[in-house]
């Protein structure tokens, strides 16, 4: 049995238990498996819980797990730091107000923050919210990245942009890779502030499934963007 639709904490166990190696984890490789991972008998054994109240928890029924309970169901799907700040952000929830310092309308971006993106006239630089609404930028940005003016306020989002503007598999060279960091650091930021309904209407790849885009949307990754080089082509514009 899936579980239920709406059910985000047990979509996330399900991807992460049949992402797993049974050999890596220790199971024989002679036993016939229907489907990828490990069974949900296997990870309650090595969380030390009962198969039923594991199935329970990957369904949706039940109450909310106790911190002790999901520190060794982490450790048994072998979860990454990013990945135990996510769980834990689905199965206790968060605040539903967005993190201090994130501008819910261009309005109130400060006049010190508008000094600070004219600083950078040959770097593109943008300011969004934790929702990844684009709420001001700079010229640079405008003339490399998109024409942000002319589009409508709805429209101006870092991940409608990347996934519905043709533009942006020109402009970066290694587009996917790209498309599915975003997706997994959005996806991280969004549940550490609660917003997954303001976060479903920021989903276009779902929406969209003419563009191929299941299999990014879908991983349930989660990561930080940390700091990276992003390679790209921008258009002769100076």
């Amino acid at each position: 049995m899936a579980p239920s639709p709406g059910n985000s904490l047990g979509a996330f166990l399900r991807s992460r238990r049949e992402r797993l190696d049974p050999v890596d984890s220790g199971l024989s490789s002679l036993t016939r498996r229907r489907t990828p991972g490990l069974r949900r008998e296997e990870v309650a054994q090595r969380a030390e819980v009962s198969v039923e109240w594991y199935t329970r928890l990957e369904q949706g029924r039940g109450g909310a797990p106790s911190e002790r309970v999901l520190r060794s169901v982490a450790d048994a799907l072998l979860l990454n730091r990013a990945e135990r700040e996510h769980m834990f952000s689905l199965a206790h929830g968060r605040r539903s107000d967005p993190p201090r310092g994130s501008a819910a309308h261009e309005s109130e971006v400060s006049p010190r923050l508008r000094r600070v993106l004219d600083g950078f006239p040959y770097a593109p630089a943008f300011i969004k919210t934790a929702a990844w609404d684009i709420v001001a930028w700079n010229r640079a940005a405008r003339l490399v990245l998109s024409d942000y003016e002319t589009m409508d306020a709805g429209d101006r989002n870092v991940l409608k942009i990347l996934f519905l503007d043709p533009a942006s598999r020109t402009l970066l060279r290694h587009w996917e890779r790209e498309a599915g960091l975003a997706v997994s650091t959005f996806r991280l930021e969004l549940t550490r502030w609660g917003g997954p309904r303001r976060g479903a209407q920021s989903r276009p790849g779902a929406a969209h499934p003419q563009y191929g885009l299941r299999q990014i949307v879908g991983s349930q990754q989660c990561r930080p963007a940390g700091r990276r080089r992003q390679a790209s082509d921008p258009p002769d514009v100076w």
